[in-house]
């Protein structure tokens, strides 16, 4: 670069900063975010074809303040600047792949960590959250895609990928869910309007695109609801659209030290596989999980809980003991393995207490919460804050579970197409 350029692109910085940081907080994150995903995408693949609208995308963002004779290199600089984009992230994507897939509904890229780990390459991310994005970005270098129900996110899709995965949001048919629900006199299940009707969505991807597989989860009772016709109704939609159908509750104790359980979804294209497919879901494995070895060595005292919200709880709990029923906190057993994590863990730590001597209890850190759900140590947690890494985790699926299936799923594929 010559000295000319130098002071080009230093006067560029100095003067698309201060917008930048404008910009950032108002527009790369959120539903409505497709313009600075794709600039995000473009700079972590350097996909020729993205390269012009991604420019174009930073202009528009820019309102004019980056100027229109911009050269190439600095139009590139420019857009690194607006999103605050990182050449080295904690999960870059493998050099050497052996399948395709996109993430819909990717919280914080379990899947995407769970199916790169085993020769996955994620072509496409979908999440509406805007902190459950940061925490993505931060570990991935890409800014998921917002709304996958409107028309300029669907579009970023390719046409072609082997794998379709997604956990669709659970809460209209959760137990818990359902409860608030019916509580409020509000509808469930796939009444739920706002909620509910996301698998559709799902299904519409699959039968325009047509990939070779789906590998979908949800919570345990959705195999229950609505006796049993919500689940019929998912079944029956994705058979419909030609696609084979094996299902399974798993418990993600024989991978982590917490009792998760949860609905996994596969299928095959039968025009591909004919309906012969042979998957099966994977063994468990014969662990002795403890709670302990999770562990950090210490904790900061923000964990502890405070003597006001300790009373509270356990005077809540013998109110409900005296009642008959089971509600209450969670002191855990450091050898044994921990209740569900919620996505409520940040307003009291409730199911999960680590006991402490002589001090009241204390939540897990982060950290810890990290680990509950098989996140490796270098998965970045503090992009958000403390309450909604809570969340994150809380809504998370079990990382060393979702991979020992996708092993499984890859079998059926490379048996199919060795080339895969």
């Amino acid at each position: 670069m010559t000295m000319a350029s130098k002071v080009k692109r230093q006067q560029l910085i100095e003067h698309l900063e201060p917008v930048a940081d404008k910009i950032y907080k108002k527009t790369v994150f959120g539903p409505e975010n497709h313009k600075t995903a794709a600039i995000s995408h473009y700079l972590s693949t350097r996909d020729s074809e993205m390269k012009e609208r991604a420019i174009e995308f930073g202009r528009q963002l820019f309102n004019g303040y980056a100027p229109d004779d911009i050269s190439p290199e600095l139009a590139e600089e420019a857009l690194q600047i607006l999103i605050k984009f990182k050449n080295e992230v904690p999960f870059e994507k493998g050099t050497k792949t052996r399948f395709s897939f996109i993430d819909l509904f990717a919280g914080i890229g379990g899947f995407r960590l769970a199916l790169q780990e085993i020769g996955g390459e994620c072509l496409f991310t979908s999440e509406w959250d805007k902190m459950a994005q940061k925490t993505y970005y931060a570990n991935f270098g890409e800014i998921p895609f917002g709304d996958i129900t409107k028309e300029e996110t669907k579009n970023w899709i390719p046409d072609q990928f082997d794998l379709l995965c997604g956990g669709f949001p659970c809460q209209p048919f959760s137990i818990a869910g359902v409860s608030k629900k019916n509580s409020l006199g509000r509808k469930h299940g796939f009444e739920d309007e706002k909620q509910g009707n996301l698998f559709f969505h799902v299904a519409e991807i699959i039968a325009a695109k047509r990939p070779k597989a789906f590998f979908l989860e949800n919570v345990k009772n959705l195999i229950s609801h609505d006796k049993g016709n919500t689940f019929k109704v998912i079944k029956n939609t994705l058979e419909g659209l030609g696609y084979s159908f094996h299902s399974k509750v798993m418990n993600g104790k024989f991978y982590v030290p917490q009792n998760r359980e949860r609905t996994f979804m596969v299928g095959f294209d039968k025009s591909v596989f004919n309906g012969q497919e042979d998957f099966k879901f994977p063994e468990l494995p014969d662990t002795n999980n403890r709670i302990g070895d999770i562990l950090e060595a210490s904790a900061d005292a923000k964990y502890t809980l405070s003597d006001n919200l300790w009373t509270y709880l356990k005077e809540y709990a013998k109110k409900h003991k005296e009642k008959g029923n089971g509600f209450g906190y969670g002191l855990v057993d450091l050898n044994g393995i921990a209740r569900t994590m919620s996505a409520r863990y940040y307003k009291d730590g409730a199911e999960i207490l680590i006991p402490q001597r002589n001090k009241n209890p204390r939540r897990l850190t982060v950290r810890e919460a990290a680990r509950l759900q098989g996140y490796p140590d270098s998965f970045v947690v503090d992009a958000v804050s403390m309450n909604q890494a809570y969340k994150q985790f809380g809504n998370s699926v079990v990382v060393p579970l979702i991979r020992a299936i996708g092993k499984e799923i890859i079998k059926v594929l490379e048996n199919q197409n060795p080339k895969i």
